[in-house]
């Protein structure tokens, strides 16, 4: 009887320690992985992913429009000279980024539009497909970035831009932070083509050899 209750005391000495063991390696995951209102990676997918970039950069492009148009009142303030090089000013783009595509009427600006919705749904279904971070991110700036347009184009009739980067004779053009947006997505998309893209292929054929 006595060796039946040795063995059922070290037993439970045992499960203590295994107990304890268990909840240490759990709160030290816990801890790796950022504490308990951590988002696990998994979570944040390329779709996910994309679709906050593409919030964050229209939030923050129209933000940045109406303070220079309404509050800080550019147009009749420029231009502002931040250095030799880069003035702040107020631009009225009839057209798409970077001043291409201008449309000088009504039905112009309309087809013109037309034109940006179609393209940004097409990006937007490629977005949800989107197999890597990298493509997400750069599809949801670009998406993004074309909404901030659009929706100058509905609010104003024509788009609004500011920053413009001159050199002696050489001008720039004139451009706002959803093209910043848009040129960076195009970017990781051609990083992603050319770099990630080629090396995970040299990956997979030497895997098989």
């Amino acid at each position: 009887m006595r060796e039946v209750l040795e063995d059922f005391a070290f037993g439970r000495r045992r499960s203590g320690i295994s107990r304890r063991h268990a909840a240490r390696r759990a709160s030290l995951a816990r801890a790796q992985s950022g504490g308990p209102l951590a988002v696990s990676p998994s979570l944040l997918n390329p779709r996910l992913l994309g679709a906050l970039a593409a919030v964050a950069t229209l939030a923050v492009d129209q933000a940045n429009k109406l303070w220079l148009i309404f509050s800080y009142g550019i147009e009749t303030r420029q231009p502002v000279r931040l250095a030799p090089f880069f003035d702040v000013i107020f631009a009225k783009n009839p057209g798409i980024s970077y001043s291409l595509l201008r449309a000088e009427n009504g039905t112009e600006r309309l087809a013109l539009l037309v034109l940006t919705l179609a393209a940004t749904v097409c990006i937007g279904v490629w977005l949800w497909r989107a197999g890597t971070k990298i493509v997400g991110l750069g599809l949801g700036l670009i998406v993004g970035g074309a909404l901030g347009n659009a929706c100058d184009r509905l609010a104003y009739g024509f788009v609004a831009d500011f920053y413009h980067f001159h050199l002696g004779s050489f001008s720039w053009y004139v451009f706002n932070l959803a093209d910043v947006a848009i040129v960076a997505g195009v970017g990781l998309l051609l990083y992603d083509s050319l770099f990630l893209t080629r090396k995970t292929g040299e990956a997979e054929g030497v895997s098989r050899r």
